[in-house]
């Protein structure tokens, strides 16, 4: 699924996504930075990111990250 961040605060790692298709609002779930090329988010940055049972972005990448052969993340 690919998005918008909403918002993100740095210190405690919590964030929203909007995603593009139907604009719902997604809440970062903890860990959804692990093994991923960035560890912080700006509001307004597009990214991809995958939604857990319960709503929740996880896996949150940036789309070049494929384009540049990195290893595919771990769930948890």
């Amino acid at each position: 699924m690919q998005g918008v961040v909403r918002m993100f605060d740095p210190q405690t790692g919590e964030g929203v996504l909007v995603s593009d298709t139907d604009r719902s609002e997604h809440v970062l779930a903890a860990g959804a930075l692990e093994g991923s090329l960035f560890r912080l988010l700006r509001q307004g940055q597009r990214v991809n990111f995958d939604v857990d049972g319960d709503g929740r972005a996880v896996r949150v990448r940036i789309g070049s990250e494929a384009d540049m052969g990195l290893p595919p993340h771990v769930q948890l």
